[in-house]
């Protein structure tokens, strides 16, 4: 029987094959995991909390951490007593948004300061989490709280993929992207939206999760700007009250135009959002991974 040499082309066209069929498709990627950084138990829900209900309803995995209890945001209530209300305003503000976890640390109110262990802190729930995305405040800001949250997060950059640094807790092998939330401030710098979100479609679970922080949004914070007699006594009249002070506010030029860019022509028509500047000290996204991390721009 007379035998014919098989040429390579054939021989690679036969392996090319096999190859098409014995490749597996590809695996349906992993929930997106976020965790988001405060000062206070309201400040993540004032910054971040409409993308995190967007982020939650697609099933995306979110946390919200304070990293103080809040003992002395309050003109008549404090120490243990009040930390303890505001703890259980942030349970139930993070389930009105269907978030994963919030959670509030144990250091004091107005005291915070980028030590060493608070780092620590920060960089064992990042690496716990097992976080594709942090968000925390900038450093430049009217309260010390707010800004020292901003540094010690912008600290553990970098450190959460370090095996040596608070090594009772397994390192990430990617470091994530880390953001900033909005704020008006200019000076260092003024803030950068790389990425802006409308939150039109959450707005009123936004607001329904913030009627949660009764201490805060009720009293605290209109007895601060000296507006507390105008803050109706019946929950639902408070509720309209909320909706008025913290929905369809003026956008900024600048998230607009940042907005155009994600949306298109429906960012005309967008009146809440939420806007994020990215922070290079963690990994550098492309636009293809900003799209990914932040899934609403269809």
């Amino acid at each position: 029987m007379t035998r014919h040499p098989i040429r390579p082309a054939v021989l690679a066209s036969a392996a090319f094959g096999a190859l098409l069929v014995a490749t597996p498709a590809p695996a349906q990627e992993r929930p997106l995991r976020i965790i988001v950084f405060g000062a206070h138990p309201d400040d993540c829900d004032m910054d971040a909390g409409g993308t995190a209900a967007l982020w939650a309803a697609k099933g995306h995995a979110v946390k919200f951490v304070a990293l103080t209890n809040g003992d002395a945001g309050h003109q008549s209530e404090g120490g243990g007593a009040l930390a303890k209300r505001r703890r259980a305003e942030a349970q139930e503000a993070g389930r009105r948004f269907g978030i994963a976890e919030y959670e509030v640390l144990d250091n004091h109110d107005g005291e915070l300061e980028p030590t060493l262990a608070v780092r620590q802190q920060v960089i064992r729930r990042i690496r716990q989490w097992q976080a594709d995305v942090v968000l925390a405040p900038r450093p430049n800001d009217f309260h010390p709280d707010h800004r020292y949250t901003g540094v010690v997060v912008q600290d553990t950059a970098y450190m959460v993929v370090v095996p040596n640094v608070t090594p009772d807790t397994p390192p990430l092998r990617k470091n994530p992207v880390f953001l900033y939330s909005y704020d008006h401030f200019q000076r260092p710098n003024p803030f950068r939206p790389d990425v802006a979100v409308a939150i039109d479609s959450v707005i009123e679970k936004k607001i329904h999760a913030l009627d949660a922080h009764v201490s805060q949004v009720y009293e605290w914070l209109p007895w601060v700007d000296g507006s507390l007699e105008s803050v109706p006594k019946d929950k639902a009249a408070r509720l309209s009250w909320l909706r008025q002070q913290r929905s369809g506010q003026r956008i900024s030029d600048e998230v607009r135009a940042a907005l155009r860019k994600w949306y298109g022509a429906k960012a005309e028509a967008v009146k809440d959002a939420e806007a994020f500047e990215v922070c290079e000290y963690g990994r550098r996204p492309s636009e293809a991974d900003l799209r990914r991390l932040f899934p609403f721009f269809d």
